[in-house]
């Protein structure tokens, strides 16, 4: 069998693409075609495609206290689900151009929970939903210290209304399992805190 990956971008032709709507995010139409597996060129097919910058999101973590802290903010695309549209998320944020994942960082933690982040470790980036967004997320867990942590936050002319919660780090753990928390960044870093807390306390302590 052959290993994955034989394809790359070049071998994708665009044969037409348009834009069918520019608000605050952009949505392209693509007619386009490329090879297929046995060897045949897939016949031209449309797809469309929300263009979205690329975002960075935050695990704030207190390994004294094995505390993080989690955002609380009402979410749109959450309205027609059972739960509660508002959900309970990371710091995060888009990148704005010339900024790094770093950057961004900082500047979400200061404008969405008053943190400052005195380590970011890198966790991975991921694609949101690459069957038909751009978007980018890079993810990262960031030492702080919970002890005069929470509160409300966010900027008012971006509507944002935030409560920042202080939680022990087995509470969140508890809260993937029973779907309180339902939104993927918030799964990966709680989860990546899970395998890696031990290694953190050590080294972020030391």
């Amino acid at each position: 069998m052959p290993k994955p990956f034989q394809f790359s971008a070049s071998d994708v032709i665009v044969k037409k693409r348009e834009t069918v709507f520019q608000g605050f995010f952009r949505m392209d139409k693509l007619w386009l075609t490329h090879p297929r597996f046995d060897g045949d060129e897939m016949p031209v097919f449309t797809r469309e495609l929300f263009i979205r910058g690329d975002a960075t999101c935050v695990l704030p973590y207190d390994p004294e206290r094995d505390e993080v802290v989690l955002l609380e903010q009402f979410r749109l695309g959450a309205l027609e689900r059972e739960q509660s549209p508002w959900l309970l998320e990371l710091v995060a944020g888009m990148n704005e151009d010339g900024e790094s994942p770093e950057e961004v960082a900082q500047r979400e933690g200061q404008e969405e929970a008053g943190l400052c982040f005195s380590r970011l470790e890198k966790i991975c980036d991921y694609l949101v939903s690459p069957g038909g967004s751009t978007e980018m997320i890079h993810l990262y867990c960031g030492q702080v210290a919970t002890e005069a942590a929470g509160g409300l936050y966010g900027l008012a002319h971006e509507h944002e209304d935030i409560r920042a919660h202080v939680v022990a780090a087995e509470e969140a753990m508890r809260m993937i399992t029973d779907g309180r928390i339902n939104n993927a960044a918030a799964i990966i870093a709680i989860q990546w805190l899970q395998l890696n807390r031990s290694r953190l306390r050590e080294e972020w302590q030391a």
